[in-house]
Protein backbone atom coordinates (compact mmCIF):
# COMPACT_ATOMS: atom_id res chain seq x y z
CA UNK A 1 0.00 0.00 0.00
CA UNK A 2 2.53 2.47 1.02
CA UNK A 3 4.12 2.19 -2.56
CA UNK A 4 1.11 3.05 -4.98
CA UNK A 5 1.26 6.33 -2.79
CA UNK A 6 4.99 6.83 -4.02
CA UNK A 7 3.76 6.48 -7.61
CA UNK A 8 3.30 9.45 -9.47
CA UNK A 9 2.37 9.94 -13.27
CA UNK A 10 0.31 12.04 -15.81
CA UNK A 11 -2.87 11.30 -16.16
CA UNK A 12 -4.56 9.81 -20.37
CA UNK A 13 -6.44 13.72 -20.31
CA UNK A 14 -3.16 15.43 -19.52
CA UNK A 15 -1.47 13.56 -21.58
CA UNK A 16 -3.93 13.94 -24.52
CA UNK A 17 -4.20 17.71 -23.75
CA UNK A 18 -0.43 18.52 -24.27
CA UNK A 19 -0.56 16.08 -27.47
CA UNK A 20 -3.19 18.59 -28.87
CA UNK A 21 -0.91 21.52 -27.99
CA UNK A 22 2.03 19.97 -29.17
CA UNK A 23 -0.09 19.76 -32.61
CA UNK A 24 -0.98 22.87 -32.95
CA UNK A 25 2.46 24.67 -32.23
CA UNK A 26 3.41 22.41 -34.87
CA UNK A 27 1.18 23.23 -37.34
CA UNK A 28 1.75 27.18 -37.03
CA UNK A 29 5.39 26.87 -37.31
CA UNK A 30 5.07 24.40 -40.35
CA UNK A 31 2.69 26.86 -41.85
CA UNK A 32 4.62 29.84 -40.69
CA UNK A 33 8.48 28.54 -41.73
CA UNK A 34 8.60 28.58 -45.01
CA UNK A 35 7.58 32.54 -45.02
CA UNK A 36 10.22 33.54 -42.56
CA UNK A 37 12.29 31.21 -45.18
CA UNK A 38 11.23 33.47 -48.13
CA UNK A 39 11.78 36.85 -46.05
CA UNK A 40 15.50 35.52 -45.43
CA UNK A 41 15.91 34.96 -48.97
CA UNK A 42 14.63 38.00 -49.78
CA UNK A 43 17.30 39.94 -46.87
CA UNK A 44 20.25 38.38 -48.89
CA UNK A 45 19.39 39.72 -51.96
CA UNK A 46 18.66 42.80 -51.06
CA UNK A 47 21.96 43.03 -49.29
CA UNK A 48 23.98 41.39 -52.36
CA UNK A 49 22.22 43.73 -54.74
CA UNK A 50 23.34 46.94 -52.17
CA UNK A 51 26.82 45.90 -52.01
CA UNK A 52 27.03 45.49 -55.92
CA UNK A 53 25.31 48.84 -56.44
CA UNK A 54 28.32 51.44 -56.62
CA UNK A 55 27.84 53.41 -59.80
CA UNK A 56 24.57 51.95 -60.98
CA UNK A 57 20.97 53.44 -61.28
CA UNK A 58 17.88 52.47 -59.19
CA UNK A 59 16.41 50.84 -62.70
CA UNK A 60 20.01 48.31 -62.44
CA UNK A 61 19.78 47.99 -59.09
CA UNK A 62 15.32 47.11 -59.76
CA UNK A 63 17.13 44.73 -62.72
CA UNK A 64 19.75 43.13 -60.37
CA UNK A 65 17.25 42.47 -57.61
CA UNK A 66 15.19 41.02 -60.79
CA UNK A 67 17.89 38.19 -61.47
CA UNK A 68 18.22 37.45 -57.94
CA UNK A 69 14.98 36.83 -57.65
CA UNK A 70 14.78 34.78 -60.57
CA UNK A 71 17.09 32.47 -59.25
CA UNK A 72 15.79 32.14 -55.90
CA UNK A 73 12.25 31.53 -57.11
CA UNK A 74 10.90 34.37 -54.92
CA UNK A 75 7.39 35.29 -55.95
CA UNK A 76 6.79 37.29 -52.89
CA UNK A 77 7.99 40.92 -53.78
CA UNK A 78 9.32 42.20 -57.23
CA UNK A 79 11.92 44.68 -58.40
CA UNK A 80 9.47 47.19 -58.01
CA UNK A 81 8.33 46.84 -54.52
CA UNK A 82 11.84 48.00 -53.47
CA UNK A 83 12.15 51.31 -52.15
CA UNK A 84 15.66 52.78 -53.41
CA UNK A 85 17.17 55.63 -51.71
CA UNK A 86 20.11 57.10 -50.34
CA UNK A 87 21.34 57.68 -46.89
CA UNK A 88 24.17 59.22 -45.70
CA UNK A 89 25.49 58.65 -49.15
CA UNK A 90 25.04 55.17 -49.18
CA UNK A 91 22.42 53.02 -51.40
CA UNK A 92 19.78 51.94 -49.54
CA UNK A 93 17.12 48.95 -50.74
CA UNK A 94 14.57 48.78 -48.65
CA UNK A 95 11.36 46.41 -48.60
CA UNK A 96 7.93 46.47 -46.90
CA UNK A 97 5.13 43.63 -47.07
CA UNK A 98 2.30 41.74 -45.28
CA UNK A 99 1.65 38.12 -45.44
CA UNK A 100 -1.55 36.44 -44.83
CA UNK A 101 -1.45 32.72 -43.61
CA UNK A 102 -4.55 30.93 -43.54
CA UNK A 103 -5.06 28.38 -40.35
CA UNK A 104 -8.54 27.39 -39.78
CA UNK A 105 -11.57 28.34 -42.08
CA UNK A 106 -11.92 32.16 -41.18
CA UNK A 107 -9.16 32.14 -38.89
CA UNK A 108 -5.56 33.50 -40.26
CA UNK A 109 -2.25 35.07 -39.19
CA UNK A 110 -0.75 38.35 -40.31
CA UNK A 111 3.00 39.14 -40.83
CA UNK A 112 4.46 42.25 -41.57
CA UNK A 113 7.90 41.84 -42.74
CA UNK A 114 10.03 44.99 -43.48
CA UNK A 115 13.76 44.87 -44.10
CA UNK A 116 16.45 46.93 -45.83
CA UNK A 117 20.20 46.56 -46.88
CA UNK A 118 21.25 48.38 -43.68
CA UNK A 119 19.50 46.43 -40.94
CA UNK A 120 17.43 49.56 -39.86
CA UNK A 121 13.94 49.51 -40.67
CA UNK A 122 12.88 52.42 -43.18
CA UNK A 123 8.98 51.25 -42.95
CA UNK A 124 6.24 53.12 -45.11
Amino acid sequence: MLLMNRQRGLALSALMVWGVVIALVAILGIRVLPEYIDYYKIMHAVKAVAAESSGKTVGEIRQAFGKYAEVEHLKTIGPADLDIFKDDNEVVVAFTYEKRIPLVANVSLLIDFQGSSTGRNYGR
